[in-house]
């Protein structure tokens, strides 16, 4: 995938971060913003849109997790893919931000090499929903989800926002209904998150994917766990096209 043209909306309150990291993904061919501030993120972020944001978690005036938020209820930006940045080794921080959304995570130091290829990942994912044809709608139990748009509906009318790390794992799902998932297959789908066992990541995946769903009953009834093998969509999906 070109990251020609491709935009980048970079916080960091670290000047140095800021500018090796403009010098290097702009050699990269990303077109790059940076901020120091919250403040200066959201105004950016209203100005123009972009087609991914790095956030740090530790700014002066608010941290990532609030943006983090603040991006996934955004009308025009809520299915931006995210990576955040974080100098604590503390997994909670982690948890944290990918319950709210975040699609990716770094530990500072980190190579900008390393930031550069995780980036093209979440560009490639972006782009293949976008890249489908036709307006491809999946319906399954009491939920609607636009192949395209990424956009999620329950049947009382309200909109549930995606990260792109959800609607990945979503897809997979979709793509294999009533079928026992293992952990393996799940862990691919939600790849690139490195900072904690394979194991926790998945359970973190699944548990968010059952509350965006509303499936919070015990035991779950949508998204099953089949104890020593996996997880399992216990649900009929039909395709259609348009809504």
């Amino acid at each position: 995938m070109s990251s020609v043209n491709k935009s980048i909306l970079l916080v960091d309150d670290d000047q140095e971060i800021r500018e090796l990291l403009d010098t290097y993904l702009t050699r990269a061919g990303f077109q790059v913003r940076t901020t120091p501030d919250g403040a200066g993120f959201r105004q950016a972020l209203n100005e123009a849109p972009s087609d991914l944001v790095i956030l740090d978690v530790m700014l002066p005036d608010e941290d990532g997790f609030s943006l983090c938020r603040w991006i996934r209820q955004h009308p025009r930006q809520a299915h931006v893919p995210i990576i955040m940045l974080t100098a604590s080794s503390d997994e909670a921080d982690r948890v944290i931000g990918l319950e709210l959304g975040a699609d990716d995570y770094l530990g500072k130091p980190f190579s900008p090499r390393e930031l550069q290829a995780r980036i093209k990942a979440l560009l490639r994912r972006a782009q293949f929903g976008q890249e489908r044809s036709g307006s491809e709608v999946l319906a399954f139990d009491d939920w609607r989800l636009d192949m395209v748009s990424h956009r999620l509906f329950h049947i009382d009318g309200e909109e549930v926002i995606l990260s792109g790390a959800d609607f990945a794992l979503l897809k997979l799902f979709l793509d294999h209904p009533q079928e026992i998932l293992d952990r393996d297959t799940i862990g691919n789908a939600t790849r690139g998150r490195d900072l904690m066992p394979l194991d926790r990541i998945v359970d973190m995946a699944v548990s968010r994917l059952r509350q965006r769903l509303r499936d919070t009953e015990k035991p779950p009834r949508l998204i099953r766990t089949v104890r020593g093998s996996g997880y399992q969509l216990a649900a009929n999906v039909v395709a259609s096209n348009g809504h």
